[in-house]
């Protein structure tokens, strides 16, 4: 997405398997005087991204972003999990369950990318000696019947072939997608922490302060001078007429 350079934009870096797309629009409504620019990031250049200037936030994988590059003084916000799966071929024995185990997986060949889009300490099966330049190539992989990968489910639905299924790993550690910022924090930064934390237009922490409510001697005089404009009542002072003739 390209911003005319007279136009104020809003870098906002964001992973494979992430979708900022209602916070885009979200953006676009509140903020049509700032840009939105989104730029798609592999996991290790997000880091580095943000601490250059080249981008003003990710939406990255913590800590993963993290071990590929050093921001300096930064701040990061946990969003949500992401459930770790085993991607598997169709017909491999795994499908028979609808959840597994990492024990289930003692006996199985895995993949594991450079890009490792998640972080496991104690690795389950054996390790095939060749490792894909990414997730993806990893997956295609897979579909050859050489080993599995884990990942996290949003890059296996990314990454979906029909010859491929995935299956979750419950006691396998889940990846987390967070926010990532260099200080200080900037009153755009913020609008953007409030939309993604769903965050009213209004609050008090938005650009917008909330309408303070009028009291009810307030609102009898706001009526009163509306009526007065539109000649239905006197003004305040005027003679009262009765139909009497002034006396001298």
């Amino acid at each position: 997405m390209t911003t005319p350079d007279d136009v104020p934009a809003f870098r906002l870096a964001y992973v494979p398997g992430v979708t900022p797309n209602k916070w885009a629009r979200i953006w676009a409504e509140r903020r049509r005087e700032v840009a939105l620019q989104l730029v798609a990031l592999d996991v290790q250049s997000c880091a580095e991204a943000v601490r250059d200037g080249r981008v003003e936030m990710a939406i990255t994988r913590l800590p993963d972003a993290l071990r590929h590059g050093d921001v300096g003084a930064h701040h990061t916000i946990e969003l949500y999990d992401e459930t770790t799966v085993a991607v598997v071929p169709k017909d491999h024995v795994l499908t028979a369950a609808e959840e597994i185990t990492l024990a289930d997986l003692d006996d199985e060949q895995f993949l594991w990318p450079l890009d490792e889009p998640v972080t496991v300490a104690q690795r389950p099966g054996r390790a095939v000696d060749h490792r894909p330049e990414t997730t993806g190539d990893a997956i295609e992989l897979v579909a050859t019947g050489i080993a599995l990968v884990l990942v996290p489910q949003s890059l296996a639905r990314l990454h979906h072939r029909k010859d491929l299924t995935y299956r979750p790993v419950i006691d396998a550690p889940v990846g987390t997608v967070g926010l990532l910022w260099r200080s200080p924090t900037t009153d755009l930064v913020d609008e953007f922490i409030g939309i993604v934390r769903g965050r009213k237009s209004t609050s008090s922490r938005g650009r917008s302060e909330p309408t303070a409510k009028r009291s009810a001697k307030e609102k009898a005089a706001a009526k009163r001078a509306a009526r007065e404009a539109a000649g239905k009542v006197p003004g305040k002072g005027a003679r009262r007429a009765t139909g009497r003739p002034r006396r001298r």
